[in-house]
């Protein structure tokens, strides 16, 4: 059993309070102000455990590093700030992607992510 660390506590409870995907470096910047000896390494091992245990969520943007969130959201999809690279949750789902399949194709899943300028951004 692994032993629980204010490092390790001060990662969950950023990743609990942040209310978005988070990367690793965000992870590690937030948690730091938390317990200041945090070092990178315990980041990345929380997160592979946090996984693991089923506690996180990898949030896969094409063509970028994974970021994380809380597990257990539902069906949801994402907004990336182009100026901050924040990566933000969009509720609901336009799903009536089954009218404009091509003639006999069945729909198994699917991943929207809107690509633009949060609000501080485009209000800065």
């Amino acid at each position: 059993m692994e032993r629980t660390t204010a490092q390790r506590k001060a990662i969950h409870t950023v990743l609990e309070e942040a209310g978005r995907p988070m990367s690793p470096p965000e992870i590690f910047e937030a948690a730091r102000s938390i317990a200041p000896g945090l070092g990178m390494a315990t980041v990345y091992r929380t997160i592979k455990r946090m996984l693991d245990d089923g506690v996180l969520a990898a949030v896969e943007l094409p063509g970028e590093a994974p970021r994380y969130e809380r597990a257990g959201l539902g069906h949801h999809h994402h907004f990336r700030c182009n100026d901050c690279n924040k990566v933000f949750d969009l509720t609901g789902c336009a799903s009536a992607f089954d009218k404009c399949l091509p003639k006999g194709f069945a729909l198994e899943s699917h991943e929207i992510f809107l690509f633009g300028r949060c609000e501080t951004c485009a209000t800065g």
